[in-house]
């Protein structure tokens, strides 16, 4: 099921959205991977990047887990963002 994204919200309030969604998911493996990338800051992303990772959010634990870690071929659109996030998350 996809979020509804808010319409015009603030810079500020926009992360703190992605951070809470990013450190409690659906498998633990995922809250500590997204949840390290999170503290990396996401706050240093692009508006692009934000939307990018707003969306990926949206995606299966389990699918996201095969991609951070390498065992099955990431979406190419998804492809940068899942390279840095597996850098901050040391998982390849």
């Amino acid at each position: 099921m996809e979020e509804l994204k808010p319409i015009g919200e603030a810079p500020d309030v926009r992360v703190k959205r992605l951070y809470m969604r990013s450190i409690r998911r659906g498998i633990k493996e995922m809250d500590l991977i997204l949840g390290a990338y999170a503290d990396a800051g996401l706050a240093r992303l692009s508006p692009e990047w934000l939307d990018l990772y707003d969306d990926l959010l949206s995606e299966n634990d389990h699918d996201l887990y095969q991609w951070v870690t390498g065992q099955t071929a990431t979406p190419a659109h998804f492809a940068p963002l899942i390279d840095d996030i597996a850098i901050f998350s040391s998982c390849r």
